[in-house]
């Protein structure tokens, strides 16, 4: 007998209950996925040469197109960048001229930006850091950090050429100086990096290399502050006689303003309990704040794309779904006419699928992915009844497809405790416009037969329960038996009833199968009875406790972080008695993210206290210059909320990036003091007097930093909104901060540095032993 007599054989698809349509046209989609090293750019630009060269061999009658491209997204997102390095260059040296109103000296601290950048390449290159979109972020933000120990340097020795000394001279004693000024604003900046580098995840494998790349422009900046732009200063800088007119008005305005700053600041010092009493509310400011700012994972990023979860009803047939979706290309056909959409993209899987909307260009559409999601978002749920179309759009730190924007993870004992805790879940959350599509991945609603062995009678007639599972498996479901070499290709022999013969339960009475006695054939239908039941169509478990899942998409103005606290406050009103919560996808990356970054925080404060007070000899003036920190914080959060942002990845980075940032500034104040005092000027004098002579630097390196970060808060397009959150951030808290550091530090030096004394004063006492010890004097 030969197997085609019995049987059809033929060679095709290991499933045919797949179904993928472009535009509403059937296709076949093949996807290119890079290698964890590869670089995605050079990858598909050699996969679109590839393709070129396949048209040339295709017949007229079919196309080869690229449906989805990410490199896309990434270029646009790399252009934007290079577009905000160059603004923000121009705009940090714009304010170095207008402090200083002299072409040639403003060449000292710009020259350092290209220099720093230079060697941070040769850094990210020893490290194995790619050029990426992260990295060059680093950069851009970088570029206001970078000149401003060249600022310091260049000031000093600026402010003692106008005194009268030679610009040789000035070069080498001002530099000498500040040196350890920038020396410790370098440390304390590198010491808030690299804990950062330390965080773990998604988020510590994309904000490490930034903090390797902001780490290398600090490190190179203070290198090229003490001595490439000494030696460039003592060549340009010159004592003018004869000033432009807009210099000297530059030179009377900043008069004004240092002599007003000096009465304020005398004011302050004699009221200094008030001074106190402000300060401390801003630590309620803080906590106010942290409550109003909304929290999640990363901002939306408008990435030229939206993603769709089509999920059907339990049991549904692959026709039906295929229905379904030509409903949701119905829906969808309108943006695609308009020229919004260039593409839909929709696959059935079975019961299931997925589908992606691929967007116009950035710079062809009005309108952002997520106004385009709102106005989509209703319309599938209200005229596509038969499925769950749910679109999604992603942030930069969730992977494509890998799930929806909440997922919420409940613990049992057993299914039957997990049912009561879904039903009380699902009716509570119901009119809760925050989670839309809300569903639960265990639902006894599947239609499911279950067949019933009668094991005696089996037994009497030679059959084994082996036998009758192998037989309904093969028949029913199809068993991979063996497999055979074509054209050097493996493919596999899959044996399987005809479609015709297994579509109702019926069928399963026509199947039959062999004694093990005596070879006969057996009707299965004497061996079994067929019960029709529902059930579901997965029991699952979650870190080995058996658990189901809430999963929905947040509900438009509305972000994980509140999302999340509200289902958390419903899960201990309505299932007090519940065995465990834990959370996956976006959410479970949300939660540890969060708890990583405020140990971050707190490491990077410990650490920056402690190099302090390596260099201070001190735990009092590090102590001092600290209090800085929360006047960043808040101007942070003040940004923040005054631009509508939210708590998240980016912004908290923004933050801990702010403790050095805040750090410098009183510095600058607190080490000058100390000089003055070794000089022997009193506390008060002293304070003063540094306080004013450091006004210059620091409101130029305040505004420098704050200008590197404009270009970031106005940024549009490709992966605008986390360079937005992280701009405001900075600009907020580096804007508060320099402003109020100019009083805090002034008022709390006053209060401690009678208990104080600098470090060089321990130099003072070696000093003097030495010179004695030469003279012959006996030491006391």
């Amino acid at each position: 007998v030969r197997l085609g007599d019995i049987a059809r054989v033929e060679l095709g698809a290991e499933r045919d209950e797949r179904t993928f349509r472009g535009n509403g046209i059937p296709i076949i989609g093949l996807g290119v996925v890079k290698q964890s090293k590869g670089n995605t750019l050079a990858v598909a630009e050699a996969v679109k040469a590839e393709m070129e060269k396949i048209r040339e061999t295709l017949p007229e009658s079919m196309e080869l197109l690229a449906s989805y491209d990410s490199s896309v997204f990434i270029a646009k997102a790399i252009d934007e960048v290079y577009f905000t390095l160059a603004v923000a260059m121009g705009l940090v040296v714009l304010v170095l001229y207008l402090f200083l109103g002299n072409v040639k000296t403003v060449l000292v601290p710009a020259v350092t930006v290209p220099v720093c950048i230079v060697a941070s390449f040769w850094i990210l290159s020893l490290t194995d850091v790619s050029i990426n979109l992260i990295t060059l972020l680093g950069l851009v933000m970088a570029i206001g950090l970078v000149v401003d120990d060249a600022i310091v340097v260049l000031e000093n020795i600026y402010r003692r050429v106008e005194e009268g000394e030679p610009g040789l001279v000035a070069a080498y004693r001002g530099a000498r100086q500040v040196g350890f000024a920038v020396i410790a604003t370098t440390m304390v900046l590198i010491g808030v990096f690299v804990p950062i580098m330390f965080l773990t995840g998604n988020v510590g494998r994309l904000f490490g290399e930034l903090a390797i790349t902001m780490t290398a422009a600090v490190a190179f900046s203070s290198l090229v502050a003490l001595t490439l732009s000494p030696m460039m200063c003592s060549l340009l800088v010159r004592r003018r006689n004869k000033k432009p007119a807009f210099a000297k008005m530059l030179d009377r305005a900043f008069k004004r303003i240092q002599d007003g700053y000096g009465r304020l600041l005398e004011v302050c010092l004699q009221n200094k309990v008030i001074i106190t009493l402000c300060f401390l509310t801003c630590f309620a400011l803080i906590m106010g704040l942290q409550q109003r700012i909304p929290a999640e994972l990363a901002p939306i990023e408008d990435r030229g794309g939206l993603f769709m979860r089509v999920r059907g009803p339990e049991g549904a047939s692959h026709d039906f779904m295929v229905k379904q979706a030509e409903k949701i290309e119905q829906q969808v056909q309108p943006l695609l006419e308009s020229g919004e959409l260039v593409r839909i993209l929709l696959r059935v899987d079975g019961g299931g699928g997925w589908g992606f909307l691929i967007l116009s260009p950035w710079d062809e559409r009005e309108r952002t992915s997520t106004e385009i999601l709102n106005e989509l978002r209703p319309k599938l749920i209200q005229n596509v009844t038969g499925a769950m179309a749910i679109p999604i759009e992603t942030s930069g730190l969730t992977r494509r497809g890998g799930g929806d924007g909440f997922e919420f993870v409940i613990g049992g004992d057993t299914y039957e405790d997990l049912g009561r805790y879904r039903d009380l879940m699902l009716e509570a959350l119901a009119g809760y416009p925050g989670l839309v599509n809300l569903d639960a991945d265990y639902l006894e609603t599947q239609p499911q037969f279950k067949v019933r062995i009668d094991r005696a009678r089996a037994a009497d007639m030679g059959v084994s329960i082996q036998s009758i599972g192998r037989t309904l498996e093969t028949m029913m479901g199809g068993r991979r038996v063996t497999t055979f070499v074509q054209d050097g290709e493996e493919y596999d022999v899959i044996l399987q009833a005809q479609e015709g013969d297994r579509r109702q339960p019926l069928d399963m009475e026509n199947i039959h199968v062999s004694s093990g006695r005596s070879g006969a054939l057996i009707p299965l239908s004497n061996l079994v009875t067929v019960d029709e039941v529902s059930g579901a169509g997965a029991l699952r478990r979650y870190n080995r406790v058996r658990a189901l899942t809430l999963s929905a998409s947040l509900g438009e103005g509305y972000t994980l972080g509140e999302v999340l606290a509200h289902v958390e406050e419903v899960v201990r009103q309505e299932i007090p008695d519940v065995t465990k919560i834990d959370y996956k996808g976006a959410t479970r990356e949300y939660k540890e993210a969060g708890s990583d970054i405020y140990f971050i925080f707190m490491l990077a404060l410990a650490v920056v206290f402690l190099i302090l007070a390596a260099q201070f000899e001190s735990f009092i003036h590090p102590f001092v210059i600290m209090l800085t920190v929360p006047l960043a914080v808040l101007g942070g959060l003040l940004g923040l909320y005054v631009a509508g942002s939210t708590l998240n990845i980016y912004s908290q980075l923004g933050l801990i990036m702010l403790i050095g940032l805040a750090a410098k500034n009183g510095i600058l104040i607190v080490e000058f003091a100390n000089q003055l005092r070794d000089e022997g000027k009193s506390v008060r004098e002293a304070l003063l007097d540094a306080s004013k002579t450091r006004l210059r630097p620091i409101m130029m390196t305040g505004l420098s930093t704050a200008m590197g970060a404009v270009p970031l808060m106005m940024a549009s397009g490709a992966g605008s909104q986390s360079r937005i959150t992280i701009g405001v951030t900075v600009f907020g808290g580096v804007i508060v901060a320099t402003f109020f550091t100019l009083f805090i530090i002034p008022v709390f030096y006053d209060f401690f540095a009678h208990y104080t004394r600098s470090p060089g004063h321990v130099a003072g006492k070696l000093k003097d032993y030495e010179d004695k010890e030469a003279k012959g004097i006996p030491a006391e």
